[in-house]
């Protein structure tokens, strides 16, 4: 798919390049995505490819990480990486007096790391802190906790950050081996956005990364349909976490824009339905809020919400009311134009920054292969009919395949919930 401001190129080595070019941006951003991530990695290294993006920044060819941070921020940027479920990724941002910088720093991380024992084991004392601060941290733990119960028996449900004591049990050899199979053609794609000239992009991801010599094409089996199920985690919290919510669509399927319009009509925003029915109307929650994420061969819709545990049942019984009245009953006047609008608002306005422009196009191109410019998500949002909604509701929003995750104290009415009470 071809748009106004993005060009796409292989180097010679077959590696995807996207470059966005922003007129008018006074800043550059380069990104390395690595097609890899915590469903491809077996049990016994469960949170190899999360340690490996926080060791390879410990000491390069070229630079310590006292030496790269120091670098960096004097050319008025930021370097930074992630992992996720299917990817891992690293960019670096800067103005555009300084964009060589960023490249360096870049191609540096991803193509001479020096993973070394001693930056490993320290790296390791970092991760096991961040998993257990993940844990304590509710909010988020949830959001695990679900996803890992949603796709049970398959390599989605492997957390980022994976397990403690096999983190603890991984050395430099462990991470050598993994960064050798898997950093190279055909698992790398090259993203660049801002004042970014696309030969320029192309010849600098040709003499970096062709070089490398992944040897492994990663392959990946689609998880099937789950059924309903639910699962409690308990937890110190005197606070209750729950998410709830369905299989959904991977980023191909040709409904996905009704579904995010879907979500959004349900819960995005003040005015949502979820807001209104369960924090506004009862009081029920703190917060509450729907969202949905996809896979590359998978997706989900589901709801996060906070109670108190004497409002808890009923919060869950409450949002799956909104569920089954949405889809039963249809639409409210006015409902899906102010809901396009709030859509189409979030991604203007989280394009005004080089970083998102660049984190937007790493994923959807690492996700389904794929990109489009501002303009055609903007249209395909407003293509979107009340039909189009509606029938994404009844396809996607089943009693048989409702999961629920619930973390909080022990409680015997809350921990044997069955979901099968709900009416939908």
């Amino acid at each position: 798919m071809s748009g106004e401001n993005i060009s796409f190129a292989r180097t010679s080595g077959g590696i995807p390049v996207l470059v966005e070019k922003i007129p008018g941006s006074e800043s550059a951003g380069y990104m390395v995505g690595v097609r890899t991530g915590s469903r491809d990695e077996s049990k016994d290294v469960m949170g190899i490819s999360h340690l490996l993006e926080h060791v390879v920044f410990r000491e390069t060819e070229n630079y310590t990480s006292y030496q790269m941070s120091k670098v960096m921020e004097g050319a008025g940027g930021e370097m930074n990486a992630f992992t996720g479920r299917e990817m891992t990724a690293f960019f670096a941002v800067t103005i555009k007096e300084t964009k060589d910088i960023a490249k360096n720093a870049v191609a540096d991380v991803v193509a001479a790391p020096l993973i070394k024992e001693d930056g490993t084991e320290m790296e390791k004392k970092i991760v096991i802190q961040e998993l257990s601060m993940i844990e304590n941290e509710p909010e988020m733990y949830i959001q695990d906790l679900f996803l890992s119960n949603m796709w049970r028996g398959h390599p989605l449900s492997q957390d980022e950050g994976g397990k403690i004591d096999i983190v603890k049990g991984l050395d430099h050899n462990d991470l050598r081996k993994y960064y050798e199979e898997r950093y190279g053609a055909p698992n790398l794609c090259v993203f660049a956005a801002g004042d970014v000239d696309k030969k320029n992009v192309l010849s600098w991801a040709e003499e970096n990364f062709d070089p490398l010599s992944g040897k492994m094409n990663i392959k990946r089996e689609r998880p099937s349909v789950p059924k309903a199920s639910y699962s409690f985690t308990k937890n110190k919290s005197e606070h209750y976490h729950a998410a709830m919510g369905f299989p959904a669509y991977d980023p191909d399927h040709p409904d996905r824009v009704p579904l995010m319009i879907l979500s959004a009509i349900i819960g995005s925003g003040t005015s949502s339905r979820l807001f209104q029915e369960v924090r506004e109307k009862k009081a029920l929650v703190y917060s509450v809020y729907n969202k949905v994420e996809q896979h590359s061969d998978a997706g989900i819709m589901y709801t996060t919400l906070s109670s108190t545990e004497e409002n808890l049942i009923e919060a869950i019984e409450t949002t799956a009311k909104v569920y089954a009245d949405i889809r039963d009953n249809g639409l409210e006047k006015e409902e899906l134009r102010r809901t396009k609008n709030l859509l189409k608002g979030a991604i203007v306005r989280s394009m005004e920054s080089t970083d998102r422009h660049l984190y937007r196009l790493g994923i959807e191109y690492l996700l389904s292969g794929k990109y489009q410019t501002m303009s055609e998500r903007l249209k395909g949002i407003s293509d979107v009919s009340e039909e189009d909604v509606m029938r994404v509701a009844g396809d996607v929003i089943k009693g048989s395949t409702l999961n629920v995750s619930v973390l909080g104290r022990k409680n015997k009415d809350i921990e044997k919930f069955n979901v099968s009470r709900l009416d939908l």
